[in-house]
């Protein structure tokens, strides 16, 4: 059988054209990558190369040289990076996804000084259609067009040359090497201010980008592979109704309202500026004006809520990878439920009752999938009525989800103006903003003193008592920063600090034992969310050996044969 000669790899003139006989751009991987890396370094890279910087003169020969060899290290990072991931058949449609991911980080990370480290990715990775469609805005638009567009419309250009495979790996060998020299020599250049940044702000990392979101993803899809691997371990094994729960002949109801990104600052009852809280101030509620959250996000803070040991000892894996206090609760036979009106419960009821408000679509309060506040109280006056034994609801608000604050509330509650309107908060004033946030509080306030009334309607027949405590703070402009989810570490203090309070019926109160005068004095004193645990264990009378009095709320302010018995 004759052997047939092997056809001559086509001219870079014949690769120039394309299928349709236009005009191609031909180019290597390696050299589609390295000009990919530096458009990413000039465009999206400002914040982290004005950190290098620093307060640095630019008309000092020495910034520039800083500038020139902190860029060459971001090159090199960048190309290396991609390098070990391109192929042929891959590398368009990879670069096509991150001109798009870029610009996008770009465009969050300047509007909201977010930093995108693995907790705040995971954060966007959860983010529903509703969330995510409230951030989409016309400046995003207009960036996405300047940034992406003309990138992509080059890149469909370009057609890869093709190459002999043993050529193609030594050329790619060559270029990481090459890499690996400009890194070396860009880091001996800038070594020590780069050291010195790092290690006093190790934030700043998360501002390569797009280093930083590659990154931060790897280490979430590792720690979601790592937790799907296994089950949540149990805890609070030796959990078992306490005497109370035995002697006592009429149901014992708790309710957590858990808030959304409601802050202390502008919390009413702590003595801010304006009344936001008007309802819940003329009721018998004890306010803890100094409550730590133990994170500046969902995803972090409502699991760590619920677990035994919180901020004092955080371990997120830990956390998350076991069960939480209603998986204790249940065990010793406290009816457990969760009504949630925002993004789930992120793991803290997993295979427990829950239910959702868009689910359950009580009338005058869903538009579109999404929900006021006040579907929350939908029926419960019935599940109260019907209720036996301990039980537990825990309602999951939305709260002052941002950045559409104005969408929290009803027009009713749109007393403060001028409110701001606008999804984009750019196109707003501060005093838009604010006024905007404190409405969607009036409406909490107002949901809040609904269930107290609620709950108080029903005192003749079950003892109920409420908590409300808020999952994190928020930014609302101070500093250049909005929203929420900066790293804990750094976080501003209104990001951290979130109010909470608690509600008793009377026959609650007599049949826990509470001293409201002796709660009162404590509630003036600094908690966090790390009491929360054990402090619901004694209000729904559960022993375990997982309590700790230190951590109870109520400890010291109850009798002194029941605390005991």
């Amino acid at each position: 059988m004759p052997i047939l000669p092997t056809p001559p790899l086509p001219s870079r003139r014949a690769q120039a054209l394309a299928a349709d006989g236009s005009f191609a751009i031909p180019a290597t991987i390696e050299q589609l990558l390295l000009v990919a890396s530096i458009f990413w370094v000039l465009t999206a890279n400002r914040p982290f190369l004005a950190a290098i910087v620093g307060e640095r003169s630019l008309t000092a020969a020495g910034t520039w040289g800083l500038l020139l060899a902190t860029a060459v290290l971001l090159v090199a990072i960048h190309f290396a990076l991609l390098a070990l991931l391109a192929t042929r058949l891959t590398v368009k449609p990879l670069l096509a996804l991150m001109i798009v991911a870029t610009v996008i980080a770009s465009h969050f990370m300047s509007a909201y000084g977010v930093l995108l480290d693995p907790t705040m990715l995971r954060n966007v990775l959860r983010t529903d259609f509703l969330e995510a469609r409230e951030l989409l805005s016309p400046a995003l638009a207009v960036e996405l067009a300047l940034y992406a567009l003309l990138p992509l419309l080059l890149l469909w250009r370009v057609r890869i040359a093709v190459r002999p495979p043993l050529r193609s790996c030594g050329a790619r060998l060559l270029a990481l090497l090459l890499a690996a020299v400009a890194m070396a020599g860009s880091l001996a250049v800038v070594y020590k201010p780069l050291s010195s940044l790092l290690r006093n702000h190790k934030e700043v990392r998360y501002l390569i980008t797009p280093a930083n979101y590659l990154w931060s993803l790897a280490s979430v899809a590792a720690s979601d592979a790592r937790g799907v691997a296994r089950t949540r371990a149990p805890i609070g094994l030796d959990a078992v109704a306490g005497p109370g729960v035995a002697k006592g002949d009429r149901p014992r109801f708790v309710v957590v309202v858990v808030g959304e990104t409601a802050r202390a600052a502008n919390w009413g009852l702590n003595g801010y500026m304006r009344q936001t809280t008007p309802e819940l101030a003329r009721l018998d509620v004890i306010n803890f004006s100094r409550v730590a959250s133990c994170g500046t996000n969902t995803d972090a803070s409502l699991p760590c809520m619920f677990a035994p040991v919180g901020r004092r000892s955080y371990d997120a894996e830990r956390i998350n990878g076991s069960e939480s206090l209603l998986h204790v609760l249940a065990r010793a036979g406290v009816g457990v439920q969760w009504r949630d009106n925002q993004s789930g419960c992120k793991g803290v009821c997993d295979g427990l009752p829950s239910e959702s408000v868009a689910t359950m679509n009580p009338p005058g309060f869903c538009d579109g999938g999404r929900c006021l506040d006040g579907g929350l109280l939908h029926g419960l006056d019935e599940r109260l009525r019907r209720a036996r034994g301990s039980n537990l609801i825990v309602l999951h608000q939305l709260g002052n989800h941002g950045p559409s604050y104005f969408r929290r509330h009803p027009p009713a509650f749109a007393r403060f103006q001028p409110e701001c309107t606008n999804d984009d908060l750019s196109q707003c004033s501060p005093e838009q903003i604010v006024n905007a946030y404190d409405n969607a509080l009036l409406y909490t306030d107002h949901v809040l003193a609904s269930l107290i009334n609620i709950l108080q309607a029903r005192a003749g027949e079950v003892d109920s008592a409420l908590i409300y405590v808020s999952d994190h703070g928020e930014s609302l402009g101070e500093g250049g920063l909005y929203l929420h989810g900066v790293p804990y570490a750094i976080a501003p203090t209104v990001q951290k600090e979130v109010p909470m309070l608690m509600w008793f019926s009377d026959g609650f109160r007599r049949s826990a034992a509470i001293d409201a005068a002796c709660l009162q004095r404590r509630a003036a004193a600094p908690a966090s969310h790390d009491h929360l645990f054990h402090t619901l264990l004694t209000l729904l009378d559960v022993r375990t050996s997982l309590y700790e009095a230190d951590w109870d709320l109520l400890q010291g302010c109850r009798s002194p044969e029941l605390a005991a018995g």
